[in-house]
């Protein structure tokens, strides 16, 4: 693996700028050569390696894998355009591709790149599970030792709160009482685009996986 070519941000900052079917058609040579390629290498190189930090972890080097399409869905988006903006990779747990576990994420734009692990949001009984284990005193006390290890070990953030109010029937004290505002639970750090362009990027990304993972596994541990 070397790191993402100047193609990737190229095809990038040009579907941008012009996300029409036209431009697209015309610089298809570019999705391929920038988006496409690049991305499989990236998941055949990172993916053995992030069975090291959690070997349940799934992927696989294809479009509609580990690679998300570029097609956005419109059908019940007020937001017509036709392609993302962005290259997201997915690197998720259990026997389908899904979000609904928690997993290593990756986000690319022409102006940076992003890496993350956990769950964005949590739907049913995780959700109820996340707030039992928020109020009780064990796997609460052992988040708040495994967010502050990930603090400590580099430039990352957490999130996300989505509400204003603790849901009903659910309280907590301290640090712990602003994490029944959060409907989801992430790591997420954000590098320069770059970054990417290096040779020994696969490298830079392994290890901000490796340190973001605890929080993955506390999920993964207390919730499923």
């Amino acid at each position: 693996m070397t790191g993402f070519p100047a193609e990737t941000r190229a095809f990038l900052a040009g579907i941008a700028a012009d996300n029409s079917k036209a431009w697209f058609d015309a610089n298809r040579a570019l999705y391929e050569a920038g988006f496409v390629a690049p991305a499989k290498a990236f998941v055949a190189a990172i993916g053995p390696r992030l069975k090291e930090i959690s070997p349940d972890v799934q992927f696989e080097p294809r479009v509609n894998g580990s690679i998300s399409r570029i097609n956005r869905d419109i059908r019940f988006s007020k937001d017509k355009r036709p392609y993302k903006d962005h290259l997201d990779l997915i690197f998720w747990h259990g026997d389908k591709r899904s979000f609904a576990a928690p997993g290593f994420w990756f986000r690319m734009t022409a102006g940076e790149v992003m890496l993350g692990v956990g769950c964005y949001r949590f739907e049913g009984e995780m959700l109820d599970g996340f707030r039992q284990s928020i109020v009780h005193p064990r796997s609460g006390r052992d988040l708040l030792q495994v967010v502050d290890e990930i603090k400590a070990s580099g430039d990352y953030e957490i999130g996300e709160k989505t509400r204003k109010r603790p849901p009903a029937g659910f309280s907590a004290s301290g640090e712990l009482a602003e994490y029944l505002l959060f409907e989801g639970l992430f790591v997420s750090t954000v590098l320069a685009p770059e970054a990417a362009q290096v040779s020994d990027f696969d490298d830079l990304c392994f290890e901000h996986f490796r340190r973001m993972w605890p929080l993955g596994a506390w999920i993964a541990r207390e919730i499923g």
